[in-house]
């Protein structure tokens, strides 16, 4: 069986505050929270969805975040940066943007591409790169201009203790496409315009270790629940150990840990993000799925009151 991911479905990291993420996420970077669920394993804990418009697969970067939880280390075996994409022209933007909320920010070239690279507030590492290719924003926030919005993912860097297993499993089983190595780096390409430029470290990195400020697996795309089955028996069949189909409500999920130590999922495209809940009122509301809605009152009662506000400069 050949199978070919076009690329990144979403990204999951954890956070410390709820409400410093919103003001990071939606306030700096001005990205819309189009779900505000609970972390089905642990409903104790928000679970934050933020992307374009209408979150579409390839734009949306999801958290965790768990005020009690510990701080992490980035290293081998996670994501150690997730890049957003911007329009071309938008890099001195950005900069100042960046500057005027106090977050520090350098910049960088890999592959002949300029980098700004930047932390969150709890240490994450992210990056802004400039790209013709993929579908412009139509959300709007915080005084960002569209035509300077952040369109989704340019892709993400892994940071493998394996590099040459998790190269090869990118290659031959997920189907991306090796497009040349440039000192410490090998890069990978997918087909579609946002979430399809991953690149991987040469030299083995140590391990790092779970908590706010890094991510918790990233997700691949899969086309449909058909293609999605489809995935999870190629992935059995090439070596690994995936998970039962998991209904994750805005899609099915399936998990697998790769030889380098990154949890990786698939997930579908469908059925998105206005399935519980209206374009206009996407991220308004706490949605909960079935099995806690008899605990709503407890669950509402348990988690810090948070909203989506424009920043002010400090």
């Amino acid at each position: 069986m050949s199978k070919q991911t076009t690329g990144i479905h979403h990204i999951t990291a954890f956070a410390k505050n709820p409400q410093e993420n919103l003001d990071f996420y939606a306030g700096i970077l001005g990205l819309r929270l189009v779900k505000k669920t609970v972390n089905f394993d642990a409903p104790e804990v928000y679970h934050f969805y933020f992307g374009n418009e209408n979150g579409s697969p390839g734009t949306i970067m999801t958290f965790f975040p768990w005020s009690t939880g510990r701080k992490g280390r980035i290293g081998g075996g996670q994501v150690g940066i997730t890049t957003f994409v911007v329009p071309s022209g938008s890099f001195a933007f950005w900069l100042e943007r960046l500057q005027k909320f106090g977050v520090t920010a350098k910049e960088t070239v890999r592959f002949g591409e300029r980098y700004l690279q930047f932390s969150d507030h709890d240490g994450l590492a992210l990056e802004i790169v400039e790209r013709e290719e993929g579908t412009a924003s139509e959300w709007s926030f915080g005084g960002i201009p569209l035509e300077r919005a952040i369109k989704g993912f340019g892709g993400a860097v892994l940071y493998s203790t394996a590099p040459a297993q998790t190269a090869s499993l990118l290659e031959t089983v997920m189907g991306l496409e090796k497009i040349g190595q440039e000192g410490d780096w090998v890069r990978f390409k997918g087909s579609a315009e946002l979430g399809n430029v991953i690149d991987v470290n040469v030299a083995p990195v140590e391990h790092g270790s779970g908590g706010y400020g890094t991510v918790h697996h990233i997700a691949w795309r899969a086309n449909d629940f058909d293609d999605h089955q489809e995935w999870r028996a190629h992935v059995a069949q090439s070596g690994y150990q995936p998970t039962p189909i998991i209904d994750r409500q805005y899609f099915n999920a399936i998990y697998f840990r790769e030889a380098g130590g990154i949890l990786f999922e698939i997930a579908t495209d469908p059925p998105g993000f206005t399935r519980d809940e209206a374009f206009e009122e996407l991220g308004t509301n706490l949605l909960l799925p079935a099995q806690y809605e008899g605990h709503r009152a407890e669950i509402e009662k348990g988690l810090p009151p948070v909203q989506v506000r424009e920043r002010e400069v400090e």
